[in-house]
């Protein structure tokens, strides 16, 4: 699979060549947090307006909570008042992946990481522009990084893109 990451440098480079992070139920469970895991991996919501990331205003780049893969900036974050996250497009098109969701009665589109199929939230069509889209997020499936701390985020696959 192919998804863009950061380099030594903390640039968002590729994409580049990498392997799916595929773990066993004890082992994400040995990773996460009990409601870590609930919604992540079990595609589980956060009741809304309690997310610990919901009103971080912070510059930098919120990465999967399972693999750490880089999901979205925080230059695409906006204010939705919907007590979720709400991102208007992802850091990479290809760091995030839909699919058909009807549970509860409902159609939507489901948003995963790429990577390792975390479960992150939806997507909507209700969103600002320039996309008019709403990635609704689970603060729980997220982990926030610094602007100057990007360079923490190198990952393995990076070392291979050539400057």
């Amino acid at each position: 699979m192919r998804v863009k990451v950061f380099n030594q440098a903390g640039q968002l480079v590729g994409p580049v060549e990498t392997a799916k992070v595929v773990m066993s139920d004890a082992e994400w469970r040995k990773l996460l947090t009990a409601e870590q895991y609930k919604i992540a991996r079990g595609k589980g919501t956060e009741r809304p307006f309690c997310g610990t990331l919901l009103d971080n205003k912070k510059e930098g780049v919120y990465c999967c909570v399972c693999c750490g893969l880089p999901l979205f900036a925080s230059s695409s974050k906006f204010h939705s008042g919907t007590g979720w996250p709400s991102f208007f497009k992802p850091i990479a098109d290809e760091n995030v992946a839909t699919a058909g969701d009807t549970s509860h009665g409902m159609d939507r589109t489901e948003i995963l990481c790429a990577r390792c199929d975390a479960h992150l939230g939806h997507v909507f069509e209700d969103g600002p522009r320039p996309t008019g889209l709403r990635y609704c997020v689970n603060s729980e499936s997220l982990v926030f990084t610094d602007d100057k701390d990007l360079a923490k985020l190198a990952d393995a696959a990076a070392a291979v893109v050539q400057a």
